[in-house]
């Protein structure tokens, strides 16, 4: 009995829940702001702009020569970075450093990432004259619109020649090669070799040289590697990695005779005569 009545009631209760209209209080305290669901009509929207591409077939040969044009500038600028790493010393400042590491037997450190930067860097400082010649007589000039964009090339080519022909003024054999290989006559001055032979004789130049100071750099860790396994071989240790006992020795004597700093003066003084 208690049971049907306390279920009649509850009925009654949920019902009249139900059924009775809510009532918001809008009884806000005393010097309360009051709220609206009205926009500022002070307050603009974000506007996004319409982006509408147009395609339409050239009219003029001189329409077509500008479309060729622009493409080809798109594809130097994505071809941009490699160009300046190929014709600068960066070539040669990266390779020597990953045959240091290669040398000293390290693996991880430094990273490949941190080389690299060590080496833009330094290229920086290197070419840094040869970055204000370009400056100077090309990108300034051209910013005044005093020359086009012919002679800023023009201009701007020459201080990269320049610096290319000093690295290989002790070895011209490349050029010769290039030049064979073109079927060009033999060059009596500068001028007379093309740019398109001159960055690849430079390129080759550049490795080779790299290579040349790479050896010289392995020669003593070479030296110290041979003595570690010679000294395991006799002890009996032959399965234990010559690696592991000669690399600390090869660190030491690395950091004992300030290899970093005879290894940036001696690249430097490889490039600045």
């Amino acid at each position: 009995m208690k049971k049907n009545r306390f279920s009649f009631i509850l009925i009654i209760l949920i019902s009249i829940f139900i059924t009775s209209p809510v009532v918001a209080q809008s009884n806000f305290p005393n010097g309360s702001a009051q709220g609206t669901t009205e926009m500022n009509p002070n307050v603009r929207p974000i506007q996004v702009p319409n982006v509408a591409v147009q395609i339409t077939q050239p009219e003029s040969g001189n329409e077509v020569a500008f479309s060729v044009r622009l493409l080809l500038l798109l594809t130097v600028l994505t071809l941009a970075p490699s160009i300046l790493i190929l014709v600068t010393c960066f070539l040669r400042f990266s390779i020597v450093l990953d045959f240091i590491k290669r040398a000293l037997s390290l693996q991880q450190v430094p990273p490949t990432a941190v080389l690299n930067g060590i080496a833009f860097f330094m290229t920086i400082f290197v070419m840094w004259p040869t970055f204000t010649n370009i400056y100077e007589k090309s990108l300034k000039p051209l910013s005044n619109n005093e020359i086009n964009i012919q002679q800023a090339y023009s201009a701007a080519e020459e201080p990269i020649r320049e610096f290319m022909f000093i690295q290989m003024s002790d070895d011209t054999s490349y050029i010769s090669n290039f030049m064979g290989m073109a079927k060009l006559p033999k060059p009596q001055t500068r001028k007379d070799v093309p740019t398109y032979i001159l960055i690849p004789a430079y390129i080759v130049h550049e490795l080779t040289v790299a290579f040349k100071i790479g050896i010289f750099l392995y020669i003593p860790f070479i030296i110290i590697d041979l003595v570690v396994a010679s000294i395991l071989m006799s002890l009996g240790m032959m399965m234990l990695p010559p690696v592991q006992i000669s690399m600390p020795y090869k660190l030491i004597l690395f950091v004992l005779i300030d290899g970093w700093g005879l290894l940036t003066q001696q690249l430097f003084a490889s490039v600045i005569r």
